[in-house]
């Protein structure tokens, strides 16, 4: 059915969804690019992306931090890499930078070649943008988690989520990385159990959202009006469609 507000379609879709759709359908405007450095292609990316703001949100609601900030901060967690894929692109090209996985990735050679990593850069560039301290600063300590003193739960949160990330996105059949640290984990007071049960609903609500945004409009829609139930043909008016 068809709503006529939009606080009606919010409580009807749920606030947390409309939200994470929201993100989901504005960071694909930045995201969905390949990283010819890195040898990342545009889908790649994407469902990396997606993947660990996913697996954010739902250790956020085991630990008790803002699953909304958590979402944002995996999302743009690899923000810093379309920076520096430009600048290689601009001033190296064809230079490729070896990504070891996780945890550490390409940070080596990022901090070889320009002095910084991907996490600096990723934010630098939400800061710019004016996102929160609160969101930029987990994504800056990404790889040394610990070293923060202010934010260092949140940065914990998303190390502990790119590890899902990563175990969701891989190959099948591929080696899992080792699970982080468990010095990592204390601060959040999460286990490897906890991880591992995020992976597979990880990837359940992956698979969800792209079927909910790929889903093409039906050819008819019902519409309740005061009077009773009227039907509006959309092949009529749908661009390209007969």
């Amino acid at each position: 059915m068809r709503c006529f507000t939009v606080d009606e379609a919010v409580n009807r879709v749920g606030y947390d969804q409309v939200y994470e759709l929201v993100a989901y359908a504005v960071a694909s405007q930045v995201l969905v690019r390949p990283l010819e450095s890195y040898g990342v292609q545009p889908d790649e990316l994407w469902r990396s992306s997606v993947a660990c703001g996913l697996a954010a949100e739902t250790l956020a609601g085991l630990t008790g931090e803002g699953r909304d900030v958590a979402y944002t901060v995996g999302l743009l967690h690899s923000v810093g890499m379309l920076a520096i894929d430009e600048w290689v692109l601009r001033n190296h090209p064809g230079l490729r930078l070896s990504n070891h996985g996780f945890p550490r990735e390409a940070c080596e050679n990022e901090r070889t070649l320009l002095g910084f990593t991907q996490a600096e850069a990723g934010a630098s560039l939400l800061r710019h943008w004016d996102f929160p301290l609160s969101m930029s600063e987990p994504v800056r300590w990404q790889y040394f988690p610990r070293s923060t003193a202010g934010h260092q739960r949140m940065a914990c949160l998303l190390h502990a989520a790119k590890w899902v990330r990563t175990v969701v996105c891989q190959p099948e059949n591929a080696v899992c990385p080792p699970p982080p640290d468990a010095w990592l984990l204390q601060p959040l007071r999460l286990s490897v159990p906890q991880l591992e049960r995020c992976v597979a609903d990880v990837q359940t609500q992956l698979s969800a959202i792209s079927t909910l945004l790929d889903t093409p409009p039906k050819d008819v829609d019902e519409v309740e009006f005061p009077g009773g139930t009227r039907q509006f043909d959309n092949t009529a008016t749908a661009p390209g469609r007969n």
